[in-house]
């Protein structure tokens, strides 16, 4: 059987992102596009929640912003497809998840395989889920950090494209290792898209490979 095989696209092309609160990582990508280091345009920041803070600074950054109530739809399914109904008039190429706090559906997953990425404050696959940063520090590890990886059916678990370590101190605390991977996140999420749009990155499987 012929392993699948996935090679990003080398183009200048088009970014949804999905939020429910701030989304510090998409201003993060949209300042590296302003100070032209990733070729690529935000044509959608799209929000679950009405007051999301996100879809704001979008706004005042001259970014298109969409609210979608999930209450209103019978379903998640339905709810997701008029979102990815929103996502194929854009002609999107990649969509990036910054803090959007709904587990997305297999059939979303599957819908934008490949080019669906979010980023994790942890080394994955250690520690997925929520409040990782506490996990990580009752557990006594000596090293943390953040994932960028290709977003999968399975949570937390798709193929890793960047990570970065951040050391564990012994009076950390949960606030203050998250501010120190959240400075981590800023600099590797926009590095993952930057590669996505040269057209270096190649999914075999589970393993990610940057061609340079």
């Amino acid at each position: 059987m012929t392993e699948e095989v996935f090679v990003s696209p080398r183009k200048k092309g088009k970014i949804a992102v999905l939020i429910s609160g701030r989304g510090s990582n998409y201003m993060a990508i949209h300042d590296a596009i302003l100070a032209g280091k990733i070729n690529a345009e935000i044509a959608l920041v799209f929000s679950n929640k009405e007051d999301a803070p996100g879809l704001k600074i979008a706004q005042e950054r001259n970014l298109e912003t969409l609210f979608l109530d999930p209450k209103a739809y019978s379903s998640r399914e339905e709810h997701e497809a008029e979102i990815i109904k929103e996502i194929r008039n854009r002609d999107v190429d990649l969509v990036c998840l910054a803090g959007y706090m709904r587990i997305l559906s297999p059939s979303f997953c599957d819908e934008f395989k490949n080019c669906l990425m979010n980023i994790h404050p942890a080394l994955l696959p250690s520690f997925p889920g929520l409040h990782v940063q506490k996990k990580a520090i009752d557990w006594g590890v000596k090293y943390s950090g953040a994932t960028v990886h290709f977003v999968t059916a399975d949570v937390d678990m798709g193929p890793i494209v960047i990570q970065a370590v951040v050391p564990i101190l012994q009076d950390d605390t949960e606030d203050t290792l998250s501010e120190r991977i959240l400075k981590e996140e800023h600099k590797i999420y926009p590095e993952a898209v930057r590669l996505f749009f040269e057209g270096k990155l190649e999914v075999r499987g589970r393993r990610v490979y940057i061609n340079r």
